[in-house]
């Protein structure tokens, strides 16, 4: 077994993101490097998750937010792109929120489970474990994809035609492909 690192920048740390309000639940454990930036985190929830990347985003950290600052912005914002994973939660059992899409306000809790030495020879980052597919983009919110799920198993609801001619009629919502997961995230940079 390789000595363990004290230096948290150089562990892995084992994430679960589970979709808040979302019954049954959904979630991805991924194993992502300390020093990736929070903006690096999130491309790897955006990936392992299934979201397209398409709206904004920040964490909820501390009472603090983390994201692109913009001239814009109601509420300060720290930078994302400066602050590492390592340096935010330092120890196991840590948890913060990622929020994606303000309009539809698709939150994510991320609980930090493990801090571990990296294994030679695994390309970090890389998703061991997920359930259930990720809602479509713009269904709105957890409520608006509770209604989707009804209308799309429902061929008599008033909403199932218009559903299905957006998304197919293979949506399901009980599918998370792993092994396509990890291609993508192995391209990441």
């Amino acid at each position: 077994m390789p000595p363990r690192s004290t230096n948290k920048s150089e562990q892995v740390y084992q994430l679960k993101i589970t979709l808040r309000n979302s019954q049954p639940p959904i979630w991805r454990r991924v194993l992502v490097p300390g020093k990736f930036s929070l903006y690096q985190l999130h491309e790897v929830i955006q990936i392992a998750m299934g979201w397209m990347g398409g709206h904004l985003h920040q964490f909820h950290i501390d009472g603090d937010y983390y994201g692109i600052p913009h001239p814009d912005d109601w509420e300060s914002v720290i930078d994302e792109r400066h602050h590492a994973l390592s340096k935010i939660a330092q120890e196991e059992k840590r948890r913060f929120v990622y929020e994606y899409d303000f309009g539809d306000s698709w939150e994510h809790e991320i609980l930090v489970e493990k801090i571990l030495p990296p294994e030679p020879g695994v390309k970090y980052p890389i998703c061991i474990k997920g359930k259930r597919a990720c809602p479509p983009e713009d269904v709105g919110g957890a409520w608006g994809y509770e209604e989707f799920l009804e209308a799309i198993h429902n061929p008599d609801h008033e909403e199932h035609d218009m559903y299905t001619e957006w998304l197919g009629e293979d949506f399901d919502p009980e599918e998370f492909d792993l092994e396509m997961t990890n291609r993508v995230l192995q391209n990441m940079k």
